[in-house]
């Protein structure tokens, strides 16, 4: 991230930017002495986007951690990471908080569990046979993915009390947390597949939610997995409890829904098998362009509002994803955005809470799932270049009209983006 990119966020009309703090770039041993290079491009960019106007929202661990503390106890699958982690939020709320308003402690705790420790495919890639989807080296599939998320809640909780001991009342900001989620609809009108899509929702949202607003699991996910999942005692129960300013969501697809009992009936078992449902997801984690089903996002928020007495909701991610190519006309995520952003609307007038809706993403970049050959962006990056030169799409140019207060109208904004790329070429 560089001025010429806070100037083109500004030039859009963006008003915040989400992103991410590295925590082996700020403190690379995991604790001890801070980088200094590193403190100066987090400070540097942070005053950047402040200098245009733009919010910042930082994430203190998408995915990654120190390699340091993998090495010495496993990362979060240890108590340690808890103290370790506490650490180093003191250093980056020292540092930024002066400046940072909006902090996510940790970045879709629920797809760093399944995903980290169930079945492998995301960092740090421990999962065991038979349920992993790659070749893991190191694991528990059935144990890990509800150890690793208890400590990272654990530590969540112990962040959001050092904030609110010792710097809410200088900084006034806010800490949350930032879930995955997507909509879960029962395949069939049965009772067994209702109650199924409930069950869905506990081990996908309530995993998450329901110790930061009820201090426990959900109970489903206590009884199915048994003492697998860790119980929280009556002082942790208490501090995760209510250890939440704002709940951060990122959803992007739907699944179908239906009740499979029979995976309850095997003696090893890993988290989707406690789940007991099959389900049927009709937009894959690999591949192209998303259905449309803007009526999702607006049940995701209400359910929310409904289940967890309405508390602040940041739409943290949500866009339509494409193939990579040198076309920076992406029709199709411009008709996703204003579905999905009028979908909002819509939840904002049934009563939720809404705070903001950050569309991901401001660039073409490195996706988890599908690496360059799927895209986001709103601007086009080209890869070729060995300055990595940015193109504004056509969806940049329907998103800037939309923040600045202007028609949408999709003739005027095709003139606009014409004229604008005419220009760029020549």
């Amino acid at each position: 991230m560089c001025k010429e990119d806070v100037q083109l966020m500004a030039d859009i009309g963006l008003d915040a930017y989400r992103f991410s703090i590295s925590w082996p770039r700020l403190i690379p041993n995991g604790r001890g002495p801070v980088n200094p290079k590193g403190l100066l491009y987090y400070n540097n960019l942070i005053n950047e986007l402040l200098s245009h106007g733009i919010q910042p929202h930082v994430t203190l661990v998408n995915l990654d951690h120190p390699q340091a503390l993998e090495d010495e106890y496993g990362g979060w699958i240890s108590r340690k990471m808890v103290d370790d982690f506490v650490l180093y939020a003191d250093v980056c709320f020292r540092e930024f908080g002066d400046r940072v308003k909006y902090w996510t402690t940790v970045n879709e705790p629920n797809v760093m569990g399944s995903g980290g420790y169930g079945m492998g495919i995301a960092p740090p890639a421990r999962c065991s046979p038979p349920f992993g989807l790659v070749n893991c080296t190191r694991g528990n599939s059935s144990t890990e993915p509800y150890i690793a998320v208890h400590h990272i809640l654990l530590a969540h909780a112990s962040v959001v009390k050092l904030y609110r001991t010792k710097y809410r009342d200088k900084q006034h900001g806010f800490v949350g947390i930032t879930i995955y989620v997507y909509w879960s609809i029962p395949s069939s009108h049965s009772k067994e597949d209702i109650t199924a899509t409930q069950r869905a929702n506990d081990f996908l949202i309530g995993w998450i939610l329901d110790p930061l607003v009820f201090g426990d699991y959900p109970a489903t996910m206590k009884k199915n997995a048994g003492s697998r999942i860790p119980s929280f005692t009556k002082l942790e129960s208490e501090l995760v409890k209510g250890s939440f300013d704002f709940v951060g969501i990122e959803h992007y697809m739907i699944a179908y829904v239906k009740d499979s009992p029979s995976s309850l009936m095997t003696e090893q078992r890993d988290y989707y098998a406690d789940q007991a449902v099959s389900l049927l997801l009709p937009d894959p984690l690999w591949g192209f362009e998303l259905s449309v089903n803007p009526w999702a996002l607006e049940g995701v928020l209400e359910y929310i509002k409904q289940v967890y007495g309405n508390p602040p909701v940041f739409v943290y991610e949500n866009g339509q994803r494409m193939r990579l190519n040198s076309s920076v006309e992406d029709t199709p995520r411009v008709e996703y955005l204003q579905a999905y952003i009028g979908s909002v609307l819509n939840a904002l007038r049934n009563g939720s809470n809404t705070r903001g809706y950050v569309t991901w993403s401001f660039l073409d970049v490195f996706e988890l799932f599908g690496g360059y050959e799927s895209t986001y962006g709103l601007c086009y990056v080209d890869f070729d270049d060995p300055d990595l030169k940015r193109y504004p799409k056509l969806s940049a140019h329907w998103y800037s009209r939309f923040l600045k207060g202007k028609t949408v109208d999709r003739k005027e904004v095709t003139i606009e983006f014409e004229e604008s790329s005419s220009a760029l070429s020549s």
